[in-house]
């Protein structure tokens, strides 16, 4: 669903950007925790590009 590799979704997981828990040796995330995270990704990538062409229109470019 992220499309994202093996040691960087464990990232997101050890840094708490999506919450999981451990059984044994595996993580196990709820599907609602993903979906959260993904909207939080969402909106900050849509507030990154408003700046940008924000700054693109200031600069005239």
């Amino acid at each position: 669903m992220l499309n994202v590799s093996r040691p960087y979704l464990i990232g997101l997981l050890e840094a708490g950007e999506i919450e999981h828990r451990k059984v044994g040796t595996h993580r196990r995330v709820k599907v609602e925790s993903l979906l959260e995270y993904m909207r939080r990704d969402d909106q900050r990538r849509r507030e990154a590009a408003d700046e940008l062409t924000d700054l693109t229109q200031e600069l005239g470019l």
